[in-house]
């Protein structure tokens, strides 16, 4: 079975085509805030065009924009095709990407947000999850909040500058790692954004 790969929650462009669990063809970039414009392009330079027999999609959290850009993506293209579409998190493929040169004890991954936040979540040392993701802002809050010495993640320098102590691991998703998560409990094609959108609802205006 073919299954195409779409990650674009963090700065990453990511997208791999996997035969049976095996990449056959990937695509992985730092392109920061260009996914729109990229992202199709990408899929489309994979073999036989990414065409697959079901999609996985990084849910987040992570980038509001990225997110809602890869679970379009992925909808879309499983519409067009007739294909199922499913959901996996950032953090779990990253810890997933830590866990084969980890060691002992527990991986805390954290990911960048907009506004200044860090999501955070821990796993165990061969990467399964041990707590939900939590939202903190500002940094220092979360460096009080998470004691751990190693942290990996888009946002793993950040924090470790934030607390003055510790060391960080740089690791974006990358889609070719999917098979290391692909036996964990999948999740649905719904973005996970981590706290509430920006924008709320205008309030309706009194009578006169």
């Amino acid at each position: 079975m073919r299954l195409l790969v779409i990650d674009t929650a963090t700065q990453a462009l990511s997208v791999a085509l996997l035969d049976d669990g095996v990449p056959v063809g990937r695509f992985h970039e730092i392109v920061g805030r260009g996914h729109a414009e990229a992202l199709l392009p990408a899929i489309a330079s994979l073999p036989d065009g990414g065409r697959a027999d079901a999609i996985a999609v990084d849910v987040g959290p992570g980038s509001f924009t990225g997110v809602r850009i890869g679970v379009a993506a992925a909808r879309g293209l499983a519409l067009a095709w007739a294909i199922p579409v499913s959901g996996y998190s950032a953090p779990a493929i990253i810890a997933a990407a830590a866990a084969r040169n980890h060691g002992e004890g527990p991986i805390a991954v954290t990911i960048t947000g907009g506004h200044g936040e860090l999501f955070w979540q821990c796993f165990t040392a061969d990467g399964r999850v041990a707590t939900t993701p939590i939202a903190s802002t500002p940094i220092p809050l979360l460096a009080l909040q998470l004691d751990v010495p190693l942290l990996y993640g888009t946002g793993a320098e950040a924090f470790v500058t934030a607390r003055g102590h510790g060391s960080a691991i740089s690791l974006y998703p990358d889609a070719a790692d999917y098979p290391w998560i692909a036996d964990l409990d999948t999740l649905p094609a719904t973005p996970i954004y981590g706290r509430g959108a920006d924008a709320r609802p205008l309030r309706p205006q009194a009578q006169p």
